[in-house]
């Protein structure tokens, strides 16, 4: 993380002081830098490719552990 950047646009650009800089949440430093509030929702495509990379898959207990 680039915190001596984001300290300079914070402090600087933003017009910040210091202690509202280091309480706002990494969230609200993106939303005040222009960046989308949230991410986009999961859509079925995502889920899809997630499920084929991350697949379930039933393993047995070693040595009689869970």
């Amino acid at each position: 993380m680039d915190w001596a950047g984001l300290m300079q646009v914070g402090l600087h650009v933003l017009g910040l002081a210091p202690a509202d800089f280091w309480r706002l949440t990494p969230v609200e430093l993106r939303i005040k830098l222009g960046a989308a509030a949230v991410a986009a929702p999961l859509s079925r495509a995502r889920l899809e490719d997630l499920a084929r990379a991350f697949p379930d898959v039933k393993r047995e207990p070693e040595h009689g552990g869970y």
